[in-house]
C-alpha cells in the first residue's frame, strides 16, 4: 500500500460520484497519450468542486517546443480557456501523475487551485512535498491541500518503463 501524504486540510472524501482513483484513471489515460508522442508520461486533470471534469493536460515540451509545456500547465491553460478567466473558480481540485515542480506549484497558487491530488512523489524536482513545502509557503496569498500517493504504484510504473524503454534505445 503506497504511503498517503496530505497537507493542508484536504475534504474527507472526493467530490460526490468520483474516488480518487476514478479521477486519478483520466490523469492517467493523459499520461498515457504524452508517451504516444515521446513526451514524458504525464498527465493531469481538473475538476470543480462538484468532481465536474473542466480540462485535461499532458506533457508536450518536445512536441511543442516549450519549456513551460508541463500537464498541470496545459491543463490549467486549457481550463482557463474554456471558462474564460485566468482564476478559477473556488474549490477545484487538479490531479497529476506526478508532484508538480516549482513552476507548476506558481501557477498552481495564481490560478487559485483549491487542492492538489499526485500520484508519484517526485525526490528530485517535486516543490509541493518532496523538497519544499509547497502548501506551507509564507509569502503566498493562496493556500491549498494536498493529497500525494494516490496509485503511486501505477503512476511510478508509467514514468519507469518509460525511461527503461528509452534507455535501451
Amino acid at each position: 500500500m503506497p504511503n498517503i501524504i496530505t497537507r493542508g486540510t484536504p475534504p474527507a472524501e472526493p467530490p460526490q460520484g468520483q474516488t480518487w482513483r476514478s479521477m486519478m484513471d483520466i490523469a492517467i489515460r493523459e499520461a498515457f497519450k504524452a508517451r504516444q508522442h515521446g513526451e514524458v508520461p504525464i498527465g493531469a486533470a481538473l475538476f470543480d468542486s462538484g468532481g465536474k471534469l473542466l480540462a485535461t493536460g499532458n506533457n508536450t515540451p518536445l512536441t511543442k517546443k516549450d519549456p513551460t509545456g508541463h500537464a498541470e500547465i496545459n491543463c490549467l491553460r486549457n481550463a482557463c480557456e474554456r471558462l474564460d478567466n485566468y482564476r478559477l473558480p473556488q474549490g477545484t481540485i487538479l490531479v497529476v501523475t506526478l508532484e508538480p515542480c516549482i513552476m507548476c506549484l506558481g501557477a498552481i497558487i495564481h490560478a487559485r487551485v483549491g487542492g492538489v491530488v499526485f500520484g508519484a512523489p517526485d525526490p528530485k524536482a517535486g516543490a509541493v512535498v518532496s523538497n519544499m513545502e509547497g502548501t506551507e509557503l509564507p509569502f503566498s496569498n493562496h493556500k491549498f491541500w494536498t493529497i500525494g500517493g494516490v496509485c503511486e504504484n501505477e503512476c511510478k510504473e508509467i514514468l519507469q518503463s518509460f525511461f527503461l524503454h528509452k534507455r535501451k534505445k
